[in-house]
This record gives structure tokens, sequence and C-alpha cells, in this order.
């Protein structure tokens, strides 16, 4: 028993002891081992060293293309996480319009159960019901927006066809022109100075007659044009034939308020001024005016289907004055046109344009008069300052020439379909050589365009026809002198012509205040009203032959300043 119980400690002794004495010979061979494997290592580096330059190129291209393989996947999960993050903001915005349509639907059942809703609960529902309406209204707003947006888009594209079919027009009708007797330079001359305008060009001889050129024959010899305000020439000859204007009367300017004579209403194309007097002239009397002036009529020109132009039948109450302003329902030809300039400037002669067709025709050219006018001279030399004005610093400045005196009218309104400009004139006024009519015709044109097509012709043409030196001026007198009476600073209130063509023309079908001849304020300068300095040069001396507005005495000025228009009417 004794025996058994103390083998076990012995064992375990012995079995220390041998691991003691066996731990130093372990130790020494593993030191030897180690001491022999640096050189097997050594060689391995040796044979390895060669090709480590070939091993760090394959390392970096691996690197590189690691690096790419990793750029991809990060980008990759940024379009996911993006992606996610646009699923997770739907989804918020379905789970929110569900919980809405949850929480109008137990609104709803609420209300059809009779439950009455809390405060909160009201306001609540007021604040959705209103963003309801809020977006509502903003998604119909962008809706017209976009609809306005796309009209307009078709209706500058519309009219940019009209315009370019226009000037196709043009060009097509000038290749087809017969030119035969025609001047080739002043034809040239006018081809360029027409330049990408459609439209139309006469330049004659004011004095004989001779056609120098016709450009777009078919638009200036066979095509009728709204005259515009061009149809002042007759309305100021009108005036001054029938005693409606003074032709002696005078402007006071004083401080506040100015008046208009007409000289400055011709070259300010004021419509007001006009229209009064060819209200006060009455219909009869404006068409005898404008057929003696070759309105309305063939001129006689040597070239196959001519047109007459066409005049008014009828017209009474405020579309007398309208039409005497506008020239509503008179349709001329370019040449009638320029047939009229040159019936003012050679002092009376209504002609016949003729164009030679051979040299000897040429030679033996004779002037054909169809009429003298049976209006005075001194009226139809009355006209001229104001055309000089209008050259001068009016409405048709582009026609300037520094080395001559030009005398012209420009006219601008819709006609036939688009916007007109029109331009008749005739210089140098001192000695007439030349008489030019044009007419263009879209969108952008106006009678300031259609006068500096003019004014590039005079100046082109100045070496030929300009100052010869002789001739008696119509100018001689201070009374004819132009000179502008008005301060620059009222001149845009003044001139009516482009500030209409600016804001549209007026529709014929006026109101009941409109047929009293009663233009409202804010078509001649808003609160800086110049209708009574515009009406007070027209209320000149009463006569027995017409109809027009009483006269003004001083004394019958109101005190309030405010403008008074008294028109009367008698059988």
């Amino acid at each position: 028993m004794m025996n058994r119980t103390y083998r076990a400690p012995v064992v375990a002794l012995v079995a220390l002891v041998l691991s003691l004495l066996t731990t130093p010979f372990a130790h020494a061979a593993a030191r030897k081992k180690a001491q022999k494997a640096p050189p097997k290592a050594s060689r391995q580096e040796a044979k390895a060293r060669p090709s480590s330059s070939r091993s760090r190129g394959k390392a970096s291209a691996k690197e590189e293309r690691a690096e790419q393989r990793r750029e991809r996947g990060r980008a990759g999960a940024d379009k996911k996480s993006r992606a996610a993050q646009r699923n997770e903001r739907a989804s918020k915005n379905d789970r929110r319009s569900a919980r809405e349509e949850r929480r109008a639907s137990s609104k709803d059942d609420d209300r059809k159960s009779g439950r009455k809703l809390s405060r909160r609960e009201r306001l609540a529902e007021a604040r959705r019901e209103a963003e309801r309406r809020r977006r509502e209204e903003a998604a119909r707003r962008a809706e017209l927006a976009r609809q306005a947006a796309i009209a307009r888009a078709l209706a500058i594209a519309r009219q940019r066809a009209a315009d370019q079919a226009l000037r196709d027009e043009t060009f097509a009708n000038i290749s087809r022109d017969d030119v035969t007797g025609e001047d080739l330079e002043v034809r040239r001359v006018a081809i360029e100075a027409l330049g990408n305008h459609a439209g139309t060009v006469v330049v004659m001889d004011p004095k004989t007659g001779r056609v120098h050129t016709v450009v777009n024959q078919d638009w200036a010899l066979r095509r009728g044009f709204k005259p515009c305000s061009t149809i002042k020439l007759v309305t100021g000859l009108a005036g001054l034939s029938e005693s409606v204007i003074d032709p002696v009367q005078t402007v006071n300017v004083s401080t506040g308020s100015f008046r208009l004579d007409l000289t400055d209403s011709l070259a300010y194309s004021n419509n007001t001024y006009f229209q009064i007097v060819g209200g006060n002239v009455g219909f009869e009397r404006m068409m005898r005016y404008a057929r003696q002036l070759g309105l309305g009529e063939a001129t006689g020109i040597n070239h196959a289907n001519e047109s007459p132009g066409r005049v008014p039948l009828f017209k009474t109450g405020y579309a007398v004055n309208h039409m005497s302003s506008h020239g509503d329902d008179f349709e001329v030809t370019p040449i009638q046109l320029a047939n009229m300039a040159a019936a003012i400037s050679n002092g009376g002669s209504l002609l016949v344009p003729h164009l030679p067709r051979t040299p000897e025709e040429s030679v033996d050219f004779k002037t054909e008069v169809r009429r003298r006018l049976s209006i005075p001279r001194e009226h139809l030399q009355r006209l001229v300052p104001g055309m000089i004005g209008a050259v001068s610093y009016g409405t048709g400045r582009g026609a300037k020439d520094p080395m001559q005196i030009v005398a012209g009218k420009t006219g601008t309104c819709i006609g036939q379909g688009s916007w007109l400009g029109l331009f008749a004139s005739y210089a140098p006024v001192q000695d007439p050589r030349l008489a030019v009519a044009v007419v263009t015709r879209g969108s952008g044109e106006r009678g300031r365009i259609a006068a500096g097509v003019a004014g590039r012709i005079y100046r082109a043409l100045n070496h030929r026809f300009g100052n010869r030196g002789v001739g008696a001026s119509l100018l001689a007198t201070e009374a004819l002198a132009p000179r502008p009476k008005i301060d620059p600073s009222k001149a845009a209130a003044i001139s009516e012509e482009d500030a209409e063509a600016n804001a549209a023309v007026v529709s014929e079908g006026a109101d009941a205040s409109a047929a009293a001849g009663a233009p409202s304020s804010t078509a001649v300068g808003g609160s800086d009203s110049n209708v009574k300095s515009v009406l007070k040069p027209v209320l000149i001396r009463p006569t027995t032959t017409t109809t027009r507005p009483a006269p003004t005495s001083p004394t019958a000025t109101p005190v309030d300043g405010r403008p008074r228009r008294v028109l009367t009417s008698s059988p």
C-alpha cells in the first residue's frame, strides 16, 4: 500500500530531470539549423536579383489596375448610394402621401360618421388644403407659362417665315424686271440701297416725268399699299386750301405747354393734328384733293397692267378723322407716291411718268402733263418746310444728305398683311432732279427704314443729281425756313407715328368717346398731354366753306389747365 502511494511522484520527478537534461541539446540543434539557413536564402535572392526591375514594373501595373478597380468600385458604390437615397426619398414621399391619404380618408370617415374634428385637426386640414391649392396654382401657372413660351416661339417662327417669304418674293420679282431703257447706274444704286429688305423703289425726274428705274416692278406698278402717314400730305393741302389751316400761323412756346403748326406736325408726323384737320375738311373735300393728286387712278406709265389703286367710297364721323392721318381704305402704288412728290416739287403739275425704251426715244423725250392742280402754288410750297423738317429733325432723318436738302414724308402702319414702311420724297429742294418713293414690307419695317433706303440713294447719286447751283430756292423767305419750334424733350410725345407703331395700330372700330374726336391722353403723352396745344393751332379764323372747332378766346381757357376740346358740326 505504501509503495503504490509514492510511485507516482517519483515518476514525475524523473521526467522533469530528463526534460532539463535534453533542453540544451535541442537549443543547440536549432541554432545550428538557423546558421545553415542564411546562405540558402542569399542564393535565392541572388537568383531573383536580375528580374527585380521587371517584377517592380509588373507590381506597379497590377497596383494601378487594382486602384482603378477600387475607384470603379467606389464610384459604383456612390451611384448605388445615390440611387438608394433617391429611392429612400421616393419611398418617404410615398409613405407621406399614403399617410395623408389615410388621414384624409379617416377625416372623411369622421365627417361621414358625424364626429367633430378637433381644433388641431381643423388647422392641419386647412394647411393641407392651402398647400394643395398652392401646388395646383403653381402647376397651372407653370403650364400657362410653358404654353405662352411655345406660342411665342411659334409666332416668332411664323413671322420669320413670313418675312423670308416676302424677301424671296422681292428677289424673284427683281430678277424678272424689264430693265429696257432704265438707267442702269441708278438701278444698281437703288438695289444696293434696298439691300435685304423686302420692298420696292421708284426713281424719276420730278420735272419731266422721266423714269430712271423701277425696282420690283410688280409691287411698284401692280400692287396697292395703305399710304399710312404719307396721306398727311393730302390732308395738309386740303386744310390749307379750305382755310382750316392758317398758312401764316406762328407758335408760342411757354413753360409746361406748347403748340403745333403744320411744319412740326408734318416733321413729327403728329396724328391728332391731321385728324382734326381732316375732320374739319370733310370726307368729300378730302376725296377731291386726293383724286387731284393722282390717287385712285393709273398714272399712265408705259408699263403693262398698272394698278389704279383705290380711294374710300364713303366714311363718316371719326372714321374721317382717322382716315386723314392713317390713310384707311386707301391703296396707293409706289409710282403714284413718286408722282405726287413730283407734283409738290414742280409747283402743281401732275405728270405722266414715262420710261424711254430706245435711244431715239430718250433723245426726243417730251414731258407730258396729265393736268395742272387747282391748288395755289403757295399752298404747295407751304408743305415743303414740314417735309424738310421730317428729314432734318423728324421721322425721316435717315434720308438726310449733307450735300443737299431733301424733302420727304414717312409712313408707318400695318397694311396688306404686314408692317409697311413708306417714304415719298424729292431733292434737291432748290432744283428738284430726283423724286424717290420707297415701300418696304416686313415685321421690322417702319417709315424711318424706308427713309434710310432713300437717303442712301440720294447720297450715292449726289455726283449726278445733286445741287447744280441754279434754280430759285423755295426757302428764300424766313417764313418758310424749316426749324423745330418744339423742345427736343417734348418731341417723343408729339411724334405719334412711331409710338403707335410700337404699340400696334388702333382698331378703326372706336367707341363713342372716340367718335366724338377725343383720343385718350395716353395716345399723346400721358399725364403730360399735348391735346390742348395740338388743337389750338387748328382753331383759326372761322370760314363759311368748312366746319371746324369754334375759335377759342384767351379768356375762355380753363383756369385749371386741363385740356378742353369743342367740336361742332353742321350740314
